[in-house]
């Protein structure tokens, strides 16, 4: 209820194509593995919009997973989704055209980890899609209506998440500068914010 309307609004519209041609590829047909997927949202939404392509969502929680699948079948896309219990450093497949983090990558216990092996199941010309809440590198950056709601709702729940996990705590108001810093100990050289909105930035990996 939270990230749908973002997702929504976002996702299909401008998010995808502004990522370098990863919007030709999914309307031709590509393999796309959404990490974190939740309730499944984000990739239903994906699936309903490239129906030639097929999507993979992974969350190492089995009851989204199971409501994940029935809203799949719901929306119709059931035959080009498959959702899975399995953890994000070490989901199945190394074939994937494009790899999608939502708004998760902060609350994971080694994002490092994740990072690396995200690396490792896309193909050589594959693209890491990372959308994380839109901050600044530093506290005074942050001090605005927005980065407060983000910063009280970090405290509650992505930090206790990634601490739950012994992880670095990014917390929702991480900063580009620290997860790049993430995604290049993983193996990406080529970085770039491809979008953002009010509430968001979407950063590309290659």
């Amino acid at each position: 209820r939270f990230f749908r309307p973002n997702y929504i609004g976002n996702l299909i519209p401008s998010w995808i194509p502004a990522l370098d041609g990863v919007e030709a590829k999914l309307k031709a047909g590509a393999k796309v593995a959404d990490v974190g997927c939740g309730l499944g949202a984000s990739t239903i939404l994906m699936a309903k919009a490239y129906p030639k392509s097929k999507f993979l969502g992974f969350d190492f929680h089995a009851t989204s997973i199971e409501e994940a699948r029935h809203r799949a079948k719901q929306a119709g896309v059931a035959d080009r989704v498959d959702f899975e219990v399995a953890e994000s450093t070490n989901y199945p497949g190394n074939d994937y055209d494009l790899v999608a983090h939502f708004d998760s990558l902060h609350d994971m216990g080694d994002p490092v980890a994740v990072a690396r092996h995200v690396r490792q199941s896309l193909k050589p010309d594959g693209t890491w899609m990372i959308v994380e809440p839109r901050a600044g590198d530093n506290l005074e950056d942050n001090l605005n209506p927005v980065g407060r709601v983000f910063y009280a709702a970090s405290t509650c729940v992505c930090v206790p998440a990634s601490l739950a996990q012994d992880g670095p705590a990014l917390g929702a108001q991480a900063g580009e500068k620290r997860l790049r810093g993430i995604l290049e100990k993983g193996g990406f050289t080529k970085i770039r914010r491809a979008a953002e909105t009010p509430f968001n930035m979407v950063l590309e990996a290659r």
